[in-house]
């Protein structure tokens, strides 16, 4: 009996070491996975490029990036060259929404802090989209530049995959990183095409798509590309110039655009302070409410067929 008890008494002890072992070895390898998935993320490319900053909420950066949402917002801030996470832009702007909710409802009225709010999820939106056109335009203006090393790189006999190494190294950001993240899918054996493909999308452009065109096609075909970047060079140089004569010439429609809702904005606060509480007294009705949803969705649609008018393609 006593035998018995001995063993069962081992059995348990070596169940629970098994066990205790078995748990320990789970969760470091799903650490190790963890990792790794960071590692490979837009994420994990930022924080070896930026090693002394420290990375908040990896948390729940590595659960929004499990998400559709959080694939998306993954690959507008690559496009942006942010130095953020997809979960420290999300938090932030949360935070972000948090202050203007209360700015609002304390500063005009309670009614207005959840039309701040989305009013703010609509700007986080806008930012990402700004920050993305401002760095493609960045990236247009390189072109000429690219071109050129591009073409004196294949005259003097080197591969494409190899010019395209020595542009990155040569050129400043955004050109500089897009190129980089390029050469390193060429590296791992990614097809050309695929590889540019991807800029493309992350920095949509009609120059960009030319150059990528004329790279694949003379890689494809396998004859010289030297003649056609020159051409090209030539023609992106041009481009430079006429959208930058166009874009000061709209400069005065763009400040439009934006004075519009500012002025709006500025009569309510000047209401306010006029009147205390007139604010509150007005969307305490239903009527007031509906009014001031029609005026908010009214300078919306000024706001943007403004942007359209003066958005010109060149």
């Amino acid at each position: 009996m006593d035998n018995l008890v001995l063993l069962t008494i081992g059995v348990t002890l070596l169940c629970c070491v098994l066990a205790v072992t078995g748990v320990q070895t789970y969760a470091k390898g799903k650490a190790e996975r963890a990792a790794l998935v960071d590692r490979l993320s837009f994420a994990g490319q930022i924080e070896a490029a930026t090693p002394g900053r420290p990375r908040r909420f990896r948390g729940v950066d590595r659960r929004l990036r499990g998400t559709a949402l959080g694939r998306k917002l993954e690959f507008k801030l690559a496009a942006t060259g942010l130095d953020l996470t997809p979960g420290e832009f999300f938090v932030y702007a949360i935070a972000a929404l948090a202050g203007l909710w209360l700015i609002a409802a304390s500063v005009l009225a309670a009614f207005f802090g959840p039309v701040a709010a989305l009013i703010g999820l609509w700007g986080t939106n806008t930012f990402l989209n700004w920050q993305r056109t401002k760095r493609t335009e960045r990236f247009i203006n390189q072109l000429p530049e690219l071109s050129r090393i591009l073409a004196n790189a294949t005259e003097a006999g080197l591969a494409l995959r190899t010019a395209i190494s020595m542009a990155a190294e040569e050129l400043q950001d955004p050109a500089g990183k897009e190129l980089d993240r390029v050469a390193q899918r060429l590296a791992v054996g990614e097809p050309l095409e695929d590889a540019l493909s991807e800029l493309t999308e992350r920095l949509p452009s009609r120059e960009l798509v030319v150059l990528v065109t004329t790279l694949v096609l003379s890689n494809r075909a396998g004859g010289t590309v030297v003649s056609s970047l020159r051409n090209l060079t030539e023609t992106l140089e041009e481009r430079k110039e006429t959208r930058r004569e166009i874009r000061t010439q709209l400069s005065q429609v763009t400040v439009t655009a934006y004075a519009v809702p500012v002025f709006g904005l500025g009569a309510l606060l000047l209401m306010n302070l006029v009147m205390p509480g007139a604010l509150d007294r007005m969307t305490g009705a239903t009527i007031g409410q509906g009014a001031v949803v029609v005026s908010l969705a009214l300078y919306a649609i000024g706001f943007v067929v403004i942007r359209r008018l003066s958005r010109i393609d060149v």
